[in-house]
């Protein structure tokens, strides 16, 4: 069932996320391959405290969600590295491509049942990953691309497989696909030229580089000579005839997002002008072969839950793993794309899995300080490895 966070939650217990901050995402094995996952998640850590004044003692927990890991904890390694106390504690959440989302709906829980202070979101380090064996008959290493999401009798599709299972499923074309894809890279070049990534992005300083070390400070997967008519000469390379293409799906990532979250009324006593109340989040199961659409049907329960209509939106972020999986979704809820991303999304960003579901409540809470209206509702909503969507409903409220 949604998690649902209604009106008449006392102050002392409403979640509010008042400050959120990323890296810049770049493409897999390039601008940030020397760097591992805490190193990544640290300096956002950092920001966001000194953005808020949060006292790094006061923290309660740092709750972060990574995919392809090495285990371990990165969310107490992180927090150390960023130079919290060793008296605050980290939790490492995994829940796929979800990890991100879900890191900040239990901070967001916590904060329901006790007030706090908490540092919630993603981290991935595709570059750094380790290998990843199994031990076969005679003990030696098996090693293998991915782990298992679902057992075999149900279906354990590919990403790339299911995405074409959905696009057959719900009927969305290889044209509206590829149209989505375009528009997701001119909007976020237009954003970049424009310096609207610029308030949320940490530059990341020392990262090691061909002529030595640099600052990265922005984003590099949008490509500004992308056109329909090249989109339309990529050949599907999931399945033969299929419609999926490597130009109308995201591409592998590292980086990192996290957000303060609190209660109103701490947020109050910090000083916080503004923020994103949590008004519900939910998560839901689906068929493992048409994982793609596990978005909608979380989102769907939760709206409903929570007495809230498509209509009532006023801001969408949805990851772009793959168009035909964004448009399926996007569809069955009655939301037009044009609507949702507005700066782009993972087609021209990136897909750095377990930060991905932080990236787009960091991206919501730079879109409604943009353009600030009291009571806006804002929907963020992932689908995730396996059969599964995560979904959070967000409402702009100032605190001044």
């Amino acid at each position: 069932m949604a998690e649902t966070h209604p009106r008449s939650l006392p102050d002392d217990r409403q979640p509010i996320i008042i400050a959120a901050r990323r890296t810049p995402i770049c493409r897999a094995h390039g601008a940030l391959k020397t760097l591992h996952a805490h190193e990544l998640l640290a300096p956002v850590l950092r920001r966001l405290l000194s953005d808020t004044g949060v006292a790094p003692a006061s923290v309660a927990d740092v709750v972060i969600g990574n995919a392809v890991g090495g285990g371990g904890n990165v969310a107490r390694l992180a927090a150390l590295e960023a130079g919290l106390p060793v008296s605050v504690p980290g939790l490492t959440v995994d829940r796929q491509c979800g990890s991100g989302l879900d890191a900040i709906a239990l901070a967001s829980r916590l904060v329901a049942g006790g007030g706090g202070v908490y540092l919630a979101g993603g981290v991935e380090s595709i570059s750094t990953a380790p290998l990843r064996a199994r031990r076969d008959a005679g003990g030696a290493p098996e090693f293998f691309a991915r782990a298992q999401f679902a057992p075999l009798g149900l279906g354990d599709p590919d990403m790339g497989v299911a995405a074409e299972n959905v696009a057959a499923r719900f009927g969305v074309s290889r044209e509206r696909q590829d149209a989505l894809a375009l528009r997701s890279h001119r909007r976020a070049l237009a954003s970049a030229a424009a310096g609207l990534f610029d308030a949320e992005i940490v530059p990341l300083p020392g990262v090691s580089g061909p002529d030595g070390p640099r600052t990265v400070g922005a984003d590099d997967g949008p490509r500004r000579g992308l056109t329909a008519a090249v989109l339309a000469r990529f050949p599907p390379v999931f399945t033969a005839g299929g419609t999926v293409t490597a130009g109308n799906s995201c591409f592998d990532a590292d980086g990192a997002a996290a957000v303060v979250i609190t209660s109103v009324k701490r947020a109050r006593g910090l000083g916080a002008a503004d923020g994103l109340l949590v008004r519900g989040t939910d998560t839901a199961g689906v068929d493992p072969q048409l994982l793609g659409i596990g978005a909608a049907r979380a989102a769907e329960r939760l709206l409903e839950d929570s007495g809230v209509a498509a209509a009532e939106l006023g801001l969408v972020e949805f990851n772009e793993a793959f168009a035909s999986q964004t448009i399926a979704c996007l569809d069955e809820l009655g939301i037009t794309t044009e609507r949702a991303n507005a700066d782009g999304g993972a087609l021209a960003l990136g897909h750095a899995y377990g930060a991905s579901g932080a990236v787009l409540v960091t991206r919501l809470l730079a879109q409604a300080r943009r353009s600030p209206a009291e009571g806006q509702l804002a929907l963020a909503l992932i689908s995730i490895a396996g059969g599964m969507g995560t979904a959070a409903l967000l409402e702009y409220r100032t605190l001044t």
